[in-house]
């Protein structure tokens, strides 16, 4: 299917209310779990940078003459697992493995059964009700140069 013209309606007649709805409902919750995906990627190279951070740590220590501590930070600390058995870039590839990449695909499926794979259908009839017609800034869509 070939994605519609930038200002062709995608709310048209052959779409009922509630496929538009539902639809909308699906992807907004896509939506909050890219969010969530975005937060997993912070974690993941939060605790990276601070695992790296540690290297630092351990040679202040050491160069200041504190070579237990220095060595318990490197034994204990660095390279420390997360979670049981886990680095973040396991949390990041399961995440996306057993949720994510299913929750796409079946995201994608809904909107081509109820709304024939448009997207955003519910916010464009939205922006239709909401936008001036005919005033610069609200445009259904961008300019064709021409």
């Amino acid at each position: 299917m070939t994605a519609p013209e930038p200002s062709a309606p995608r709310h048209t007649a052959d779409l009922t209310d509630p496929h538009v709805v539902a639809s909308g409902k699906v992807s907004e919750a896509l939506e909050w779990v890219e969010r969530a995906r975005g937060r997993l990627y912070d974690f993941h190279q939060l605790i990276g940078h601070a695992d790296l951070l540690l290297d630092e740590a351990v040679a202040a220590l050491e160069a200041c003459g504190r070579v237990a501590e220095a060595d318990v930070l490197r034994t204990e600390i660095v390279g420390r697992n997360v979670v049981e058995g886990r680095w973040t870039f396991q949390l990041v590839e399961e995440f996306n493995d057993l949720y994510y990449d299913p929750f796409v695909d079946v995201e994608r499926r809904v909107r081509d059964a109820l709304v024939g794979g448009r997207r955003h259908v519910l916010e464009a009839a939205t922006k239709e009700q909401r936008r001036s017609s005919g005033v610069a800034g609200h445009e259904r869509g961008p300019q064709k140069a021409g």
